[in-house]
């Protein structure tokens, strides 16, 4: 009986409107990535050819979350977690490596302070808001919280020292941020060792069963390596048409970074954190949210920072004060709402609109 309807399943999903509604409609968007390749050589108008690849990067990293999404089905929901925020932190990676190499320095440092800013209050706000729709309340882990929450006060108070310190001195400190970026990866990585093995039993977060797998571990890995070229390659035609774009429009490189490069590096977290939150499984939305900022601010920026002289710049980890001011925000706002284990949409409306808040003000500076 069970091969019986697993084969009938199998014949749905083969049927042209099947494919049709699983394929083609939502990834039909992936027609804009040979279009932006063409655009980008024959120099055409930079933002036509960011908006263009920006439509491209869609599609793609909704693939990227689904294809996270059948790997993390088929593991156990922490490593789920890391996969989901892994893979939409390459996107992130992948655009500030090619725009350190292109000077635009105060970009990346933007990007990755608006990554932090929006894991914290966009993606687990949504989830939140469109998890309380459907349920009126939600319960999460809270000793899970309590350790992210406690690793972002480490991330930001490690980021503040080097801007405190380029603010007193005036001096970029470079040495000082390598030195910072060593210890921070450090944490990190002692903390995977914490949370994958040590004290795995404080962050056991049920799947969702009810939508099972449908690529097998090849399939999905296959997918996973293609989307991530794919990405690669967009992003590089981004990064090259955003200095001609700030040079002709009233965007500045900071709202650029913070707003506009952290929304579109952060869909896929988006994509998963809502779903999980939809099925009341409101654990792993924050899972994701709180550990795509902790791998910002103890992984990737450090990272940045160590390999930034083999891309032609040295990148420090001295934000803007603002910047940090925002993130400080951010962080304790997350620490306050996530203090309970108890969560409502109203909660998820508030990070959204402090996010929002944020946004305005990086507008305007």
């Amino acid at each position: 009986m069970l091969g019986d309807y697993a084969s009938k399943d199998y014949l749905l999903r083969k049927t042209p409107r099947a494919l049709v509604k699983r394929w083609l409609f939502p990834y039909s968007g992936l027609i804009f990535i040979p279009i932006s390749i063409w655009l980008d050589v024959i120099d055409f108008n930079p933002i036509l050819v960011a908006i263009v690849t920006i439509l491209a990067i869609l599609p793609v990293t909704r693939l990227m979350a689904r294809a996270t999404w059948d790997l993390s089905m088929r593991t156990n929901p922490t490593i789920g977690s890391l996969l989901n925020a892994t893979f939409g932190n390459a996107i992130e990676f992948m655009i500030a490596a090619f725009a350190i190499k292109a000077g635009l320095v105060a970009m990346v440092k933007a990007s990755l302070a608006g990554s932090i800013i929006l894991s914290v209050l966009s993606i687990v706000g949504l989830s939140m808001i469109f998890g309380g729709i459907k349920y009126r309340e939600q319960r999460f882990n809270r000793d899970a919280a309590g350790v992210a929450s406690t690793m972002l006060l480490v991330a930001v108070a490690g980021l503040s020292l080097p801007t405190i310190y380029t603010v007193i001195t005036g001096r970029p400190g470079i040495i000082m941020s390598h030195a910072v970026a060593i210890t921070l990866g450090t944490t990190y990585l002692l903390s995977l060792v914490f949370v994958l093995f040590t004290h795995r039993h404080l962050f056991e977060a049920r799947h969702d069963v009810s939508e099972r797998p449908t690529w097998g571990w090849g399939q999905a890995a296959l997918v996973l390596l293609l989307t991530t070229v794919a990405a690669a390659v967009e992003s590089e035609i981004l990064v090259s048409v955003l200095r001609p774009i700030v040079e002709t429009t009233r965007l500045h490189e900071v709202f650029i970074g913070v707003v506009v490069i952290g929304i579109i590096t952060n869909i896929p977290e988006h994509l998963a954190a809502i779903r999980f939150g939809l099925r009341d499984n409101i654990t792993l939305s924050l899972e994701i949210g709180m550990n795509s900022a902790i791998q910002i601010a103890l992984f990737v920026a450090p990272i940045l920072v160590l390999v930034s002289p083999l891309l032609g710049t040295r990148l420090s980890l001295s934000f803007a004060p603002f910047q940090m001011v925002a993130m400080i925000l951010a962080v304790m706002i997350i620490n306050y709402i996530g203090s309970d284990g108890i969560c409502n949409w109203l909660e998820g409306v508030q990070l959204v609109a402090v996010y929002i808040i944020i946004a305005i003000a990086i507008y305007f500076l």
